[in-house]
């Protein structure tokens, strides 16, 4: 192995680590809301409602920045956009401590989930433009241990300072010191890993043949993205998949406590082991996807995940809530990172960066919505009408991701 070649694995290798350690951080933030929010709530005099205020400020950012990414990143690149955004998040969160009034930490909610929009959908165009399907369920992984440990980091903070700003101040300036690290890699970031100054790995011409170029290269108008009907049959199924996800993550404590009599201790638990399930699905669908492909592996995550939300619904004996819960949340690990991967042969490689946006943007949308719809339903009827709902939702996500497969 000559040094060149040895210098651009080193290289690959630290663009990896970095990309999981960003998708890490991604996660903290919605790890610390959760346990903070009392103690926010009281800090600033707040009714219990208000989180849904910080929450629609965070998403609508987000929802803009991954929308608007493809374009972005044509005009910074994807290490400058992943810079620009930690810095951009960081910001935010350390903002948070520092401002005295609710309506600043909301206006801060906006620039904190602008930087987090563009840091999701520039990392998954990078992973899907350079890297393999397993690497991007690696890589979806590390977020679901940023939702765990970003609890945890609250937890303490609270216990040795009796302060939640302890939390966000750390994780803020974890942003930041990722944003530098961006920053002092931007000609890495250009290629995969590769050396710049060497010719043989240099970026393909806008004008290089199609089998040359990556995803990244197109300077797609998004004028011309947003004609493609696939464009929109993509948007609706990532929008009620991550719907659908948020919905059994955010009411599974709620539906075992209150309308199924499960003890607290138990239901913390079980509620913990979706998320648990769900990032170790994705760890070991890394490892299987190179044996098995994306394809059946997403068939197989929506069957089993449709088997258990009819499995929560039916409740035939009493520790089928709890295992419907886990069995959920390992069979939905492998889809959302899936169907990113394979955006590209679903609507074409010249439309794939601005999709993998657009398809982010509607992501955030349908987990704030969907949950939503679910606790207006609950609202109206019941706790019980949840799991219902979700098996409708998961029905028609199913037989949408069958009829493009097929079409295609």
């Amino acid at each position: 192995m000559t040094t060149k070649t040895t210098s651009h694995s080193r290289a690959r290798l630290g663009l990896i680590a970095l990309a999981f350690i960003a998708f890490i951080s991604l996660g903290l933030p919605d790890g610390l809301l959760g346990v903070a929010w009392p103690s926010i709530r009281q800090t600033f005099n707040l009714r219990l409602d208000s989180l849904g205020t910080l929450m629609l400020a965070a998403v609508s950012g987000y929802m803009l920045s991954s929308f608007l990414s493809g374009k972005v990143i044509a005009r910074l690149g994807v290490g400058g956009t992943l810079a620009a955004s930690c810095a951009l998040t960081g910001a935010g969160l350390l903002g948070y401590t520092l401002v005295p009034a609710w309506w600043m930490m909301v206006a801060l909610g906006v620039a904190a989930g602008l930087g987090a929009g563009a840091i999701d959908a520039g990392l998954n165009t990078y992973v899907a433009t350079h890297f393999g399907e397993g690497l991007m369920q690696w890589l979806h992984a590390s977020y679901g241990i940023g939702v765990t440990l970003g609890p945890i980091i609250m937890t303490a903070g609270l216990n040795l300072f009796n302060s939640w700003r302890f939390g966000y101040s750390l994780v803020g300036i974890a942003q930041l010191v990722l944003g530098a690290s961006f920053l002092l890699t931007l000609k890495l970031w250009q290629d995969g890993g590769s050396d710049p100054a060497g010719s043989a790995h240099a970026s393909p011409a806008a004008d290089a043949p199609a089998a040359e170029r990556r995803l990244t290269d197109y300077k797609t108008a998004y004028s011309e993205t947003l004609r493609q009907p696939a464009v929109w049959f993509n948007l609706l199924l990532f929008m009620l998949y991550t719907g659908a996800e948020v919905s059994f993550g955010s009411w599974t404590y709620s539906l075992l406590t209150l309308s199924r009599g499960v003890p607290v201790e138990v239901a913390g638990l079980w509620s913990g082991s979706y998320w648990a399930t769900f990032t170790l699905g994705r760890i070991l669908a890394g490892l299987l996807t190179r044996r098995f492909g994306v394809q059946k592996l997403l068939v197989a995550g929506f069957s089993v995940a449709l088997a258990g939300a009819l499995l929560l619904w039916w409740n035939p004996f009493p520790q089928a809530s709890i295992l419907a819960v886990s069995v959920i949340g390992f069979a939905l690990a492998p889809i959302f990172p899936g169907l990113v991967s394979g955006t590209s042969a679903r609507v074409g490689e010249r439309h794939a960066a601005n999709t993998i946006g657009i398809q982010i943007a509607a992501a955030g949308f349908g987990g704030a919505a969907i949950p939503a719809l679910a606790g207006v339903l609950a609202q109206q009827t019941s706790l019980e009408a949840i799991p219902v709902f979700l098996v409708g939702v998961f029905v028609v996500l199913f037989g949408l991701f069958l009829y493009n497969s097929h079409s295609n």
